[in-house]
């Protein structure tokens, strides 16, 4: 068996279990302890049932452990030193809550309004690709979490199922993620497909159109010796529904040639809502209100696009300010907690997106992972909610969080 790289947070995640463990060892306080008085995980302990998961952390070993390694480091990568991709949580470290007392939080309201529709919870599920890399059912399951737990799905371009079938299986319309072709007019194609399907939002992610770099994910591919076809029946992540009756002979994936003209089109080639995902600057926040986009996407694709070393929720004041209240802004990448999302709605975000944790939950126990994962994160926001006195996302303002100080 070939030995994968754990991932940053995995590596210290384990590094920390074994200082801790050497710290108990010495102690004579855990000397003096009868056996049995004292249990905690072994280094080679991975969580066996989602119920048994304390934070959406535990899923990651599990996930690493259930996927080979082209897949695992297809989720896992980020781009060159897979710097950004760590920034995007390491910077949640660097804000502080301001909790405010006696105040009555016996019933707290977390529901969200986008576009017309409510939503239980400002958490929502990012685009990911090729979610049958990662289980057999793929989309399907993750529809079915959210159909569960009534939570707001985009659904990948790059996706393993039809955006038909995915919409089947959740009940209900998802948001569809775009990436555009360098042939304009199959991209209007594959819009107005969404838009029949009853997808009421389309995101088009901005963020690759001059390509990019996942170095991990092409380290782990070499090393990864099963041929693809025994899984796929075709070559890595090449099998796209949505593009299943185009002929895409000639055509690639995103263009380095498109511009703001190209948003003028697509508004007028669709009802849908537009959101534009990628936006990580207040000059392009204000551009997207000036042709008439709907709202917007915080992201740098997980860490997934380029190495600017900016987190997306530095970038978030930003944007937030540019489009100065007249439309929604959104923000995904490095959401771990509660506390996080938190946050990032104190720093104007209306939603907050997830993409890798509930990855690792449906690679390592499918729907059931999914919703676990949307529950703890749940249960970690409204606890945060009560505790910093925040009867409703109103009331989560940017007077309830601050930088924490640089220690002199």
């Amino acid at each position: 068996m070939i030995a994968t790289p754990a991932s940053p947070s995995l590596e210290r995640q384990l590094r920390n279990r074994r200082n801790f463990l050497k710290f108990l060892a010495a102690s004579p306080l855990f000397a003096a302890m009868p056996a049995g008085a004292w249990q905690t995980h072994t280094l080679d302990e991975v969580l066996a049932n989602p119920k048994d998961a304390l934070d959406v952390m535990d899923f990651e070993a599990a996930a690493h452990k259930a996927l080979p390694p082209a897949h695992w480091g297809y989720m896992a990568s980020g781009v060159d030193d897979n710097v950004t991709r760590d920034a995007n949580h390491e910077a949640y470290k660097h804000i502080q809550l301001r909790p405010r007392k006696l105040v009555d939080v016996s019933k707290i309201d977390t529901r969200v309004e986008l576009f017309g529709t409510t939503w239980d919870s400002p958490i929502f599920f990012c685009p990911v690709g090729g979610q049958g890399m990662f289980n057999v059912d793929g989309e399907l399951s993750t529809a079915r979490a959210a159909q569960a737990k009534r939570t707001l799905q985009i659904l990948s371009t790059a996706s393993s199922h039809s955006v038909e079938d995915v919409i089947k299986a959740r009940g209900g319309p998802v948001w569809y993620q775009l990436y555009a072709v360098s042939n304009w007019g199959l991209t209007e194609k594959v819009a107005k497909r969404a838009e029949d399907a009853g997808c009421p939002v389309m995101a088009w992610t901005i963020d690759l159109l001059a390509g990019r770099n996942t170095e991990t994910a092409s380290r782990l591919r070499r090393i990864d010796t099963r041929e693809c076809a025994s899984c796929h029946g075709e070559p890595f992540n090449s099998h796209r529904p949505m593009y299943d009756a185009i002929d895409m002979k000639g055509v690639t994936m995103n263009s380095p040639a498109f511009t703001w003209e190209h948003v003028d089109r697509l508004k007028k080639a669709t009802r849908m809502k537009l959101v534009l995902k990628g936006i990580e600057t207040r000059e392009d926040a204000r551009l997207c209100v000036e042709h008439g986009v709907d709202g917007i996407l915080v992201s740098n694709h997980g860490g997934r696009a380029t190495e600017t070393y900016r987190a997306t929720i530095e970038c978030l004041p930003e944007v937030v300010d540019g489009v100065a209240g007249r439309i929604p802004v959104m923000v995904d990448g490095g959401i771990r907690r509660g506390t996080d999302v938190y946050k990032a709605l104190a720093f104007g975000a209306r939603a907050v997106g997830i993409g890798r944790p509930y990855i690792w939950g449906l690679s390592a126990f499918g729907q059931p992972g999914v919703e676990r994962v949307i529950d703890i994160l749940r249960g970690e926001f409204e606890l945060t909610m009560k505790q910093c006195g925040a009867r409703s996302l109103v009331e989560i303002t940017r007077s309830s969080v601050m930088y924490r100080e640089n220690a002199s």
